[in-house]
Parts: structure tokens; sequence; C-alpha cells
């Protein structure tokens, strides 16, 4: 449970945060239970609250939905036990206190799931007579416009555009227009939704919901096969992922949010709420080892739509969530920046550059399908033929210059670990075309594999770093050579790779952290650590016999997560706080990959 004393209710923003949705819509709830950040109608839309990019962090009228009690002094929060409910607790000075119930409805109900854009709040007093004010103030335009709403009997309505919605409640509409402070006197139902009447008893409905979300996250945790140590870690990570998907399409988000800035004052600003095929793969091997594969299933079918209309054979690195390739980046000066660091930005300049990982990385996601006997609908010869020209793709590019994993604007050069998922893509569709009893297409890949698989190793090699190098024929250390096991180029007791593992330990990591390179890059050098690149390092000490080493790293960074168990993308290393997008899909699959490997087994430890 998160503990925060106050003295004051406004304070500076931080990614102490909760998140909770429903796979169509997502929100992020501060210490003190206020909304500050919330996209409708899908998590790629406008802020209706972006207090999180202001640099008051929504002390100022816009951009918040707050639940204020008069003279706080405390405030805790904690998820429902394996739920994605959010319940923050509010104390004042003089022993009241308030509950706040946040979470958007998802469950099971005539056939299919139930997730409709709705952001349900509830809120109770839990001890004497606490006073308190509503502050319900969405932004519009990415914050430069404020939307009046338009108050009816029971509701609030709002009207930006082609967006509508509305707040309906059994509070009092004139009280809470006027933000006047009143006493709590009963429970009270917020219902942000879409702009429809609502015609059951508002509370009655909300607490339907909430039993039923509650039900449908605690029995979705119990599907998973989770590790015997490190439970709540994973589950939470587990959760977490699930809510960076876009159900109604399959895309995964790389985050929730746009421009949290890797490190103050750095401009390295992004919006990470799209889909990178990368990532995706991450996010998807993650969830397939903890049993829960109906994500894989979605996505891939993201992917055959997204392919349709693109080139043949051609990926771009990222889409849009509904599969869109046009993704302009513009810069915006109607909001501040996460504690005033901008520039704000909305859409990303990366879905336009080559990055050549992508062909292997699509079929490392769909090698699965055609091996679990779980799967109702497995993979087909249709499907290989279909993932063979992503393999042939991957083939004629894999040592091409592209802009790498870590998307540099201003250099290209050939990265190795484009060329090491280039080649783990065509070795895949070899042990994929051997189980279909496909002979000739299984020795045209795997001696596709085999051809590429030397060049790799050669040119990656560097001798006087004694180290596989981020580029071939290269000189620099980079975090994703940790990888290279992992995609099975290198076994785990070759000591080309035990000697990479030792020189990336002795040169990129600081304390339990690590950096992705030190070398600088569009931006200057790096200033802070890449969050999963430190999992990495943990699985790649683990893979060549330092598993108690790499124990202690773990724990050591499971213990820089935010009190409710999340991680961003980047930590500062000096001061150990958190910087990037958040919740980042990257790090949350760390949390589970790591905590899969290092763990003793059930039957060991019962």
């Amino acid at each position: 449970m998160a503990r925060l004393e106050r003295g004051a209710v406004n304070e500076t923003p931080s990614l102490e945060l909760a998140v909770i949705g429903n796979c169509q819509i997502a929100a992020l709830i501060d210490g003190r239970g206020c909304i500050v950040w919330c996209c409708l109608p899908r998590p790629d839309g406008d802020p209706v609250f972006s207090a999180l990019l202001r640099r008051d962090g929504g002390a100022a009228e816009q951009g918040v939905f707050a639940i204020e009690l008069t003279d706080l002094v405390r405030s805790e929060q904690h998820y429902v036990h394996n739920t994605a409910i959010v319940e923050t607790l509010l104390y004042d000075a003089h022993g009241n206190a308030v509950r706040i119930t946040d979470f958007c409805p998802r469950f099971r109900g005539h056939g299919r799931v139930f997730r409709p854009m709705m952001l349900v709040r509830i809120v109770e007093p839990l001890h004497g007579k606490p006073v308190i004010s509503t502050r319900l103030q969405p932004s519009a335009g990415y914050g430069s416009q404020q939307p009046r709403g338009q108050a009816g009997s029971h509701h609030l309505r709002f009207e930006h555009g082609e967006l509508k919605f509305r707040v309906t409640t059994d509070a009092s509409i004139t009280v809470l227009t006027e933000q006047r402070p009143r006493p709590l006197e009963g429970a009270q139902v917020y219902l942000l939704g879409p702009d429809d009447t609502i015609a059951e008893s508002v509370p009655v409905l909300a607490r339907s919901f909430l039993e039923q979300t509650r039900d449908y996250w605690q029995d979705w945790v119990r599907t998973l096969a989770i590790p015997f140590e490190w439970q709540q870690a994973v589950i939470r990570a587990a959760i977490t992922l699930k809510l960076c998907t876009f159900e109604d399409t399959g895309a995964v988000l790389a985050a929730l949010t746009t421009s949290i800035p890797e490190s103050p004052g750095s401009t390295r600003t992004w919006d990470y709420r799209y889909c990178w095929l990368r990532d995706s793969y991450f996010v998807i091997q993650a969830l397939n080892r903890l049993g829960a594969t109906r994500t894989m299933e979605a996505y891939l079918h993201f992917i055959d739509h997204t392919a349709a209309h693109s080139s043949v054979g051609a990926l771009q690195p990222l889409y849009g969530i509904s599969g869109e390739s046009q993704l302009d980046e513009k810069l915006l000066d109607s909001l501040d920046g996460f504690r005033g660091n901008g520039p704000v930005r909305v859409g990303n300049l990366a879905a336009i550059q080559t990055q050549h990982d992508v062909y292997g990385s699509v079929i490392l996601a769909s090698t699965q399908l055609f091996f679990d006997q779980r799967l109702v609908s497995g993979g087909d010869l249709a499907l290989f033929q279909r993932l063979e020209k992503f393999g042939e793709m991957a083939r004629r590019v894999y040592d091409q210059v592209d802009a790498g994993p870590w998307e540099l604007r201003n250099s290209q050069h050939v990265h190795t670990f484009s060329s090491a998922v280039s080649w783990a893509g065509c070795d895949r569709l070899a042990r994929i075309a051997r189980r279909l009893g496909l002979g000739e297409r299984a020795t045209y890949w795997q001696s596709s594999a085999d051809a590429m698989r030397q060049v790799i190793l050669k040119r990656a090699w560097n001798e006087q770093r004694q180290a596989f190098s981020a580029t071939l024929d290269g000189d620099e250390l980079d975090a994703s050579m940790l990888l290279l096991h992992e995609l099975g180029l290198v076994s785990a007791d070759d000591p080309r790779f035990a000697a990479t593992v030792t020189a990336i330990g002795r040169d990129l990591a600081d304390g339990d952290l690590l950096y992705r390179y030190r070398y600088a890059d569009d931006f200057g050098r790096p200033e802070v650590a890449f969050v999963v690149c430190a999992f990495w390092y943990v699985n790649a000490l683990a893979a060549i016999g330092r598993r108690a080493q790499a124990r202690e790293v773990f724990e050591r960074l499971l213990a820089r997560r935010t009190a409710l168990g999340l991680l961003s993308e980047d930590i500062d290393p000096r001061s150990g706080e958190l910087w990037g997008n958040f919740p980042q899909t990257y790090s949350m699959v760390g949390i589970i990959t790591s905590a899969l490997r290092l763990s003793q087994s059930w039957e060991d430890a019962l």
C-alpha cells in the first residue's frame, strides 16, 4: 500500500501513479485520488484529463478530476487484491477519512467481454464527517481548451468536436459545478462514459459493475501460471500489460502516456501510445509464458490487418492502434510538459524509420501458434506462407543499415540486434516448416539462417573489446547484446557471450541499473538508465551461471518499483527517480521474465 504524508494538497507531479483500465480506455491516478491522465475515446485520443503534462500537476482548474479533502494530511493507495481496481484513502487533520474507489468496468456477459468507454468513481466516508470538494475540469484539444459541462438533472454533458461524453452522478449537480466544499454524508458515485442516458439507479449500477469487474480480474489472475517466488510482482506486471492492450484491434501499446521525458531537460519526449512490433513481441512472449495466450491471438489479427494494408512484405516499426501508418509527429505548446519539461509531442517520427528487426519480431510473436496444443486456432500452412514473406524481407535486409532498436534519428549503422532478430525469424521459420512437415522449406530456411548466423557472429565479435558490439564491425557496447542468448544466436556456455555479459556489466552498469549505451547519440550522452536493460542483465547473469548475483540484482530492481508495483521507462541512477513514459510495457515484461527464470519451482518449494 502506498502511504503519502502531505501538508498541502498540490505537489510536484511524480510517476507514483495508479493505472486503471479495461483494454478500451485507461487512466492514471495520483496518490491523492486525482485523475491526472485519461484519453478518450481510446488510449491514443485527446486527453480529457491532462494534468500530468502541466507544470503544476493539476493545481490549476483544468485537466483534472479531483476529490479534495479539506485539511488533508495523509493519503494511502492500494489495488484491490489481484485486480485493476484502485482504492485511495484520504485522511484529514481531524480524524475524518474518505475512500475513493476507481475502476473501468470489464467483465463477461452475453458471450463477450463488456468493456465500455467508462470510468467509475465511488466516493464514500470512512470515518467522521469529512468535508470534500470535487473538481471536474476536463480539457480538450490537448489542453488548449476547457469544455464547459451542460447540466442535466443528474449529469454534466461535455462536447468537443466529435467527442461527446457525460458524467452521471447521484451527487448534487449544483454543488459539483460550483466546486463548493460540503460534508460527505454518504456514498456518491460518478460514471464518466458515453453521452447516453443511464436509466438504472447509478449507485446500484456502480456496485454491480464493481463486483463483476473484481470477479473478472481475480478469475483472470487464477488462470496465470505464475512462479512460486515474487508472485505479487508478477501478477501486478501481468495485469498492467493487459491494461496496455487495445482489445478492439489487438494492438499492444508501448505505454499509456506521451512526452514524459527520459530525463529532465533532455527534450527526449516521445509519444508511446502506439504499437511497436518489437515491444509487442516481448509483451506477447511474457504473457505466453504465464499462459495468457489470448493476447497473442488478438495481436496476430492486428498484424494480419496491418500487413494487408502495407506494401508487399514491408512493415513499419510501429503503427497506430487501429493499424494506422501515418503518425506524423507534432510539437504542442498547449501543455507545459511533465514538470514543465517539454516539448509535448503527438505522433512519432519513428514510424517512418527503417528498423529491420520488425520482420523477425512478427515471426517470433507468431511461432507459438504452431507448437502450443492449448490453442483453438493454431498456426497453419496459410499463416506460415504469410510469415515467409516477412522472412524473405529479414533475409534480404539483415546486414543493411537501419536506425536500430534505440531508434537513432540522425545516424545509420548495421545494428547487431536487428541482424540477430532477423536471423531468429528465419531460424523459427525453419522450425515451423519442420513442424508442418515441409522438408524443402525447412531446408531452405535453415540454410538461410545458418549463413546469416555465420556472418553476424564473425562481424559482431570485437576481439579488442572482448564482446559482441552494437554494430557489425563496430566497437561500441550495447545492452541489447544481452539478448543474443535469449534469441538463440549463441548458447549460454559460449565464452563469447559470457565475456560480453562481463564487459557490459563493467562498462554499462551503474549499481543495479544499466545504460543502453554510453556513447553520444542525437541528443548527447544518455543521463538515465533504461529499466528493461537491467532485467536483461539479470537474465544473462543467470544464464551464464551467476544465479546468486542475478537474484540479488533482481531484488534490488524490484525495490525500485513504485509503491503500487509499477515501472516507467527510465530511472535516474543518482536520485533513483522514475522518468520516461508510464507504465512502460518493456519494464513490466522484465519483471515477469526475470521472476520466471529465477524462481524456485513449486515442487521444490512445497
